[in-house]
């Protein structure tokens, strides 16, 4: 099975899925566990994506820069800091962390 057959594979599974929720009934939804489900979901994907995004570097694990740039802007979160000033201040940890090593 060549790479091609793979990503047309999963292109029409992906697609299956995605009209599979339009046969979901509105009402389901609406219940408090499946909304809290997915709710919990959401946040735990978000979670992965950044842990893998900060500590990934191939296929091994690598701590590096990223890891106080984040720290930083997490705690900027938590203070309710701009967006824009949460950037900049871990983009500036991140470069005076890099000019240092």
């Amino acid at each position: 099975m060549t790479v091609w057959h793979i990503i047309l594979l999963a292109s029409a599974a992906t697609l299956t899925l995605k009209l599979a929720g339009y046969f979901v009934p509105a009402g389901f939804l609406e219940r408090e566990r499946p909304a809290r489900i997915a709710d919990l979901l959401t946040v735990a994907l978000l979670a992965a994506l950044i842990a893998v995004q900060t500590f990934g570097a191939g296929q091994a694990l690598e701590i590096d820069a990223r890891l106080p740039a984040v720290i930083v802007a997490a705690a900027l979160f938590a203070l309710r800091v701009p967006f824009v000033i949460v950037v900049f201040a871990a983009a500036g940890v991140a470069a005076g962390i890099r000019a240092l090593t």
